[in-house]
């Protein structure tokens, strides 16, 4: 009996020395060897307080040196054994975090950017006010805008090869499913352009007018105006300056007036 309580007393020691060895390990950023240590505290105790904490601690690690695939593996161990746990939130944006870095170094391929979206949404549907949230839907924008970017990029080839229906499809999307991207603006003007091309004045006029309503100092705008109204010059810079300056002249000699 008593050389059971020693090695129970010796492994508690050992695991010990191995946590701390750990966090210091942490604090220096020497992670690849954080994480080594956290793993071998899972083999030498079954105290779920410090499992958990050490799955958790290892798939952040992990992640920290972009080993992102021994990351989710040690993140979705730790939600499976401890899904009540309270850091279980914080695991789960890690996961969605590694989806969104998987994307960066993508350039073709277009099923990480779509992988991604679909993480942070559903994340941000399960956790819609915690701390991670916003970042994660300052992510969501940008993964948004890289989406639009892709179909932006093949309707403009559409465009330039006159195939009408791909590029409308195309557009049409964009318009539909990234209103909230810096794309929208000139994806509705390029409808305005194919509707117009195509003999199609009903809907080219109501995209036009879709266009102004939402963005009526919008450049785009101005284009789409001058699509639909050949006569309509879109004025120049120095015409922009020379305008203003004149009603801030007019503006001045009003206000001399009322002074007397």
């Amino acid at each position: 009996c008593g050389g059971k309580k020693e090695a129970k007393v010796e492994t508690q020691i050992r695991y010990d020395e191995v946590y701390n060895e750990a966090l210091a390990a942490i604090n220096k950023g020497e992670y690849f060897f954080a994480s080594n240590k956290f793993q071998e505290i899972q083999l030498l105790t079954s105290n779920r307080e410090v499992v958990s904490k050490s799955l958790l601690l290892s798939g952040y690690c992990l992640y920290m040196i972009n080993f992102y695939s021994d990351s989710k593996e040690q993140l979705n161990m730790f939600i499976k054994k401890y899904p009540s746990n309270k850091d279980v939130a914080y695991a789960e944006y890690l996961l969605a975090m590694i989806s969104y870095e998987n994307i960066l170094d993508e350039k073709k391929d277009i099923q990480p950017l779509i992988d991604a979206k679909e993480q942070i949404e559903n994340y941000l549907k399960k956790y819609k006010e915690n701390d991670y949230a916003l970042d994660l839907k300052f992510k969501l924008d940008l993964v948004n805008n890289q989406l639009a970017a892709k179909e932006m990029y093949l309707a403009r080839y559409y465009i330039k090869k006159k195939k009408w229906i791909p590029a409308t499809n195309r557009l049409k999307y964009v318009v539909e499913n990234y209103q909230t991207t810096i794309f929208i603006e000139e994806a509705l003007h390029r409808l305005v352009e194919v509707y117009h091309t195509l003999g199609l004045k009903e809907q080219a006029n109501r995209t036009a007018n879709i266009l102004g309503y939402n963005y009526n100092s919008s450049e785009w705008y101005k284009r789409s105006y001058q699509v639909l109204n050949k006569n309509y010059k879109i004025p120049t810079n120095e015409e922009i300056k020379t305008k203003k300056n004149e009603e801030d002249g007019l503006i001045k000699r009003t206000i001399k007036k009322i002074l007397g």
